[in-house]
């Protein structure tokens, strides 16, 4: 069976663990526990985990460099554009929203940008984790580099696994369906989708 390429967005280290930018850290660990597997570093620059329908990685290359990694990964594993899926904090989806995508720009986020360039094709799965824009003049880059508030934090967790079922649902049934099933869930209404 043909395996997918998960890669998940992040700056490495305890200092980034909790901040918006990690979404997609946070989402990679969720699986990896669901698998009951852990993340070993590998030689392409990322912590990898293994499992028998996809390799999971973050890159250790800190946020604007995850291109290389990813790219190196897919190379590797002979995992073509197609089946890989990124998942990634969006400024431009609602805090508690989560939306599927295939291909798109890269809409200012350097992590994206950089997976872009690398692949040499912007035709990936997405898993855009909504965080939400800043409040008043906070500069978006402030923003996602820090920690969830408070308020927020009380319903991480569940978004965190939303997230990852977004991820299994892409694999499992495909984009149509993931859509279908999850944008019109937001973090009012929980859940499993229907």
């Amino acid at each position: 069976m043909d395996r997918w390429l998960i890669v998940g967005l992040g700056n490495p280290g305890p200092e980034y663990a909790g901040n918006r930018h990690n979404a997609g850290f946070m989402t990679l660990d969720e699986l990896a526990a669901r698998a009951g597997g852990r993340f070993k570093v590998h030689r392409s620059r990322a912590e990898l985990l293994e499992t028998p329908k996809a390799v999971l990685a973050k890159p250790l290359t800190y946020m604007n460099l995850s291109g290389g990694p990813t790219k190196l990964l897919s190379d590797f594993y002979k995992i073509p554009v197609e089946r890989v899926i990124v998942v990634h904090d969006e400024l431009d989806v609602p805090y508690g929203a989560m939306r599927a995508k295939l291909g798109g720009g890269d809409n200012g986020h350097n992590g994206l940008k950089s997976i872009t360039k690398s692949m040499g094709s912007r035709d990936y799965l997405r898993v855009r984790f909504g965080i939400g824009r800043p409040p008043g003049r906070m500069d978006a880059a402030s923003f996602v580099l820090k920690d969830f508030a408070t308020a927020e934090r009380k319903d991480l967790p569940f978004l965190v696994d939303r997230s990852a079922d977004v991820v299994e649902s892409l694999m499992e049934r495909g984009l149509e369906a993931t859509q279908n099933s999850f944008h019109a869930l937001d973090l009012n209404i929980s859940g499993p989708p229907r």
